[in-house]
């Protein structure tokens, strides 16, 4: 049914291409998120700066797969409070401002704004997850700057009386972040995509925002009477996800509700980007197969 790939990169990246985000370094999704997460990004370089846990394996340490933690907005807010005092004294020369300062969206998202290009690149969380941290590190240039200052942000959190509270109650511990998708917000080139981005996620909003495109906030079901429109959706996991989600959104294309979906979905490191139109339920000679199918 429809057109399938699958596809060697993360979700975010093949999102980023299919909107002509320009890859610099790291594709810039920080910024583009920091917009619509209600943050002022004037010309700063900006990195998400997910609250993590690090598990210790054997001989390393392993990024758990919840990335970012979930928080109480309190404790979030006291943690990144204690970092931001930490580097306060270590100003940029040429604005006077912190060079690194920590910022909460209204999302709840982290990020860090950097005064300047850290001259880095990184590996986003959905790639390192389960496996040894150390080899997904910041790399590049001014690598080493920013590992000094996960390291710093490490021992900050190790006795940070909201991780202790944690910890009492069978919580896992913030004990480090992650930085993923650096950059400076990008101007648009191109013609301008004209479907509809139905998401929950900040970057997708700040997607459609940066892409002049219509964006509307996932509805809690398909019930929702959708326009007569190409959609990309980015949907929530749920137990239920065939009856919730997909059954409903295959009731809307052979209706022509929709006129052409897009559908992505990431598994780690690989993509499949599927798109179906409302003739492709007529090809009734296609076998249907699982998902699992096109991922090996």
């Amino acid at each position: 049914m429809g057109q399938i790939k699958t596809l060697d990169q993360t979700l975010e990246a093949l999102l980023c291409d299919q909107y002509a985000v320009p890859l610099v370094g790291d594709y810039p999704m920080a910024a583009i998120a920091a917009v619509a997460d209600g943050l002022d990004i004037a010309k700063a370089y900006w990195l998400r700066a997910d609250p993590v846990h690090l598990r210790l394996q054997r001989d390393c340490f392993s990024l758990d797969e919840a990335v970012p933690l979930p928080l109480l907005s309190v404790h979030a807010e006291q943690m990144l409070e204690s970092l931001n005092q930490h580097f306060a004294l270590d100003l940029n020369t040429d604005s006077g401002e912190p060079e690194y300062q920590f910022f909460i969206g209204t999302s709840g998202a982290w990020y860090l704004r950097c005064q300047q290009h850290p001259s880095i690149t990184t590996t986003l969380p959905s790639v390192a997850a389960g496996k040894n941290s150390h080899q997904f590190l910041p790399q590049g240039k001014g690598s080493a700057k920013l590992i000094g200052l996960l390291n710093e942000v490490q021992m900050l959190l190790h006795e940070h009386p909201d991780n202790l509270a944690r910890e009492a109650q069978g919580i896992e511990a913030v004990n480090s972040i992650w930085l993923s998708g650096g950059g400076f917000l990008p101007q648009l080139n191109g013609s301008i995509n004209p479907e509809l981005l139905m998401s929950n996620s900040a970057f997708y909003k700040g997607l459609a925002l940066w892409a002049n495109t219509p964006y509307q906030a996932l509805p809690e079901n398909m019930d929702v009477i959708l326009t007569n429109r190409a959609v990309r959706m980015q949907l929530v996991s749920c137990e239920d996800l065939d009856a919730h989600w997909f059954k409903p959104i295959l009731v809307a294309l052979c209706a022509k509700k929709i006129t052409q979906l897009t559908l992505n979905l990431g598994f780690y490191d690989q993509s499949l980007s599927v798109n179906i139109k409302p003739l492709d339920q007529y090809r009734f000679w296609r076998k249907a197969k699982p998902v699992q199918h096109y991922l090996p």
